[in-house]
C-alpha cells in the first residue's frame, strides 16, 4: 500500500492548544464510510471521515476503535497511517492522523453523528468536508487503488 504523505508531524504553526484527532478511512466493497457532524458540534453539518479526539495517554489506534464504536457502533481493525494534516482554525489548531481501517462487524448506526453514508470515489466529491479534511479528500479522489 502506498502511503499518502500530506505533511510531516510538527512543528506546530503557533502556540495554541493542539487538538490531536484520529480519523478512519473505512473502505468496503468500493465504498468509503463518511459521517455528518451534528449541527451543535464544531463545524456542524459538514461531512467527515469518522473518528475523534485522542484522550490523554491514548494511542491513535485505540482512539479510532473507541470513537468508531461510540459514533457508529462498529468494530474496526486499524491498519496503516495514510497521512497527517495540521490545520489552523480561528478557534483552535487540529492535527489529524488518517488511518486506513478494516470494517470487522456490526452495521453502522448514527449514534454519535447526524448521519452516515457509504460513498463511491465519484460520489465523495459532492459532499462538503471541513478544510482540514480537504487535502486528503483531493488525493482520495484521484487514487484508484484505495477504492478496490
Amino acid at each position: 500500500m502506498t502511503e499518502i504523505r500530506i505533511s510531516k508531524p510538527g512543528p506546530y504553526p503557533d502556540d495554541r492548544r493542539i487538538v490531536e484527532v484520529a480519523a478512519g478511512l473505512v473502505f468496503r466493497k468500493g465504498r468509503l464510510l463518511i459521517t455528518r457532524r451534528r449541527p451543535e458540534d464544531h463545524l456542524g453539518g459538514y461531512w467527515e471521515f469518522p473518528g475523534g479526539k485522542r484522550e490523554p495517554n491514548e494511542t491513535s489506534e485505540a482512539c479510532l476503535q473507541r470513537e468508531l464504536s461510540e459514533e457508529l457502533g462498529i468494530v474496526v481493525r486499524v491498519d496503516e497511517l495514510l497521512g497527517c494534516v495540521t490545520h489552523r482554525y480561528p478557534e483552535k489548531t487540529v492535527r489529524l492522523e488518517f488511518y486506513r481501517c478494516t470494517w470487522r462487524r456490526h452495521k453502522p448506526r448514527a449514534l454519535g453523528c447526524q448521519d452516515f453514508a457509504w460513498v463511491t470515489q465519484r460520489e465523495v466529491g459532492s459532499y462538503v468536508f471541513p478544510p482540514a479534511d480537504r487535502k486528503l479528500l483531493r488525493r482520495l479522489r484521484v487514487t484508484d487503488h484505495f477504492w478496490r
